[in-house]
């Protein structure tokens, strides 16, 4: 039974470190390049036990937060992109696709096998779904953290900036996001790399690989969702340095309105799953409240055990 859950209180992952109980951290070799990565209780996983797979936001990132928070029963993975942290940088890797199938195959070199329960935050919402999608027979369940709207339409990208008063979609500014990023200063080499590598994977539009994507196969499936978030001072930065004519508060709403629509029909036919919508959380909701998080990713990992 599909819930709606309402509980009071945009790209960029960030880096907190936290204590996570019997790690492992290591590198791997996938496609001849280096891959960075870290495990945790992999020993304490039972036969048919979903391990949880980690993909962070734009720039990469940690989930310790909520880590340090979940029961020694349940294990999982992080893991470094292309160019992030330990990872070797790789311009062969454009796609969507390549970064899971670069994803898969870390699992396979480290013998981890499914069923796998990816949990997604920001962009890496999208590619948990790509994953998906890729291998259904291997994953049992998903969480998408404060997803990216990869369904938008390119009609409701306008729709919505009329709408809005603003002089910029969302489209438009997803993509002015990746270049800025993969530009500043302020960022390390790594998040301009992961910010390039995203750049040509939407240089055909936005989100191409995404357009035909099957339907989701019946399993667990958790979509936690900010908004009306409070309008930080980097966003204002943004919005006036690149000239974007944004209305925010009207922005937000028209785009997070349509971005709560498309997370509920692509979980329409599936049992055991929620959507979560949480006003006036940040992006990094994990970070902002790890119990929260943590309690919903159990839940998941509790139904996706199920039969």
């Amino acid at each position: 039974m599909k819930k709606t859950l309402f509980i009071g209180a945009f790209l960029v992952g960030s880096l907190i470190g936290l204590r996570a109980q019997n790690t492992s951290e290591g590198v791997a070799t996938v496609d001849s390049k280096k891959v960075g990565y870290k495990t945790f209780n992999l020993q304490h996983r039972k036969e048919g036990d979903p391990v949880l797979v980690f993909e962070p936001g734009l720039g990469g990132g940690t989930f310790d937060p909520i880590l340090a928070l979940l029961p020694d029963t349940i294990s999982g993975i992080q893991y470094e992109r292309s160019g992030l942290g330990k990872s070797e940088l790789d311009l062969g890797l454009t796609s969507d696709a390549q970064l899971v199938d670069r994803l898969h195959g870390l699992l396979v070199a480290l013998k981890i096998k499914p069923p796998y329960l990816l949990v997604g935050h920001s962009i890496g919402g999208p590619y948990i779904r790509l994953f998906a999608s890729k291998y259904p027979t291997e994953v049992s369940g998903l969480v998408f953290l404060d997803p990216t709207d990869f369904m938008l339409t390119a009609d409701e990208d306008e729709k919505a900036r009329i709408q809005s008063g603003s002089g910029t979609g969302y489209r438009k500014t997803f993509a002015a996001v990746l270049k800025a990023m993969s530009q500043n200063s302020n960022f390390g080499s790594g998040a301009h790399n992961d910010a390039k590598r995203a750049m040509a994977s939407n240089g055909d539009g936005y989100f191409p690989e995404y357009a035909n994507l099957p339907r989701l196969e019946n399993i667990a499936v958790t979509v936690v969702i900010s908004y009306n978030k409070y309008i930080e001072a980097p966003d204002e930065e943004m919005n006036k340095k690149l000239k974007l004519g944004i209305d925010f508060k009207p922005w937000w709403k028209q785009y997070d309105d349509l971005r709560i629509s498309h997370y509920c029909d692509l979980i329409k036919d599936n049992d055991r799953s929620s959507i979560v919508l949480l006003p006036k959380y940040s992006h990094g909701l994990y970070y902002q409240d790890p119990k929260l998080i943590a309690k919903l990713v159990i839940e998941n990992y509790n139904n996706a055990k199920k039969p």
